[in-house]
């Protein structure tokens, strides 16, 4: 089954400060051929190093 990336949100951190040696994270939404829907965290430095955006296919 093939995973295309619908949305990538940035978390807001807001007064919240990472912890010491916690890299920054974003939620990605994938669709799927079918229409299903998931929802993973990733690093957000792992999207860019493999220069992964919305609309894109998703590695497996």
């Amino acid at each position: 089954m093939k995973w295309v990336i619908k949305q990538i949100f940035d978390g807001e951190y807001g007064c919240e400060e990472l912890a010491v040696g916690e890299r920054p994270k974003v939620s990605v939404t994938l669709i799927s051929d079918d229409g299903e829907e998931k929802y993973i965290t990733v690093e957000d430095a792992w999207l860019t190093e493999r220069g992964l955006d919305e609309g894109m296919e998703w590695p497996e």
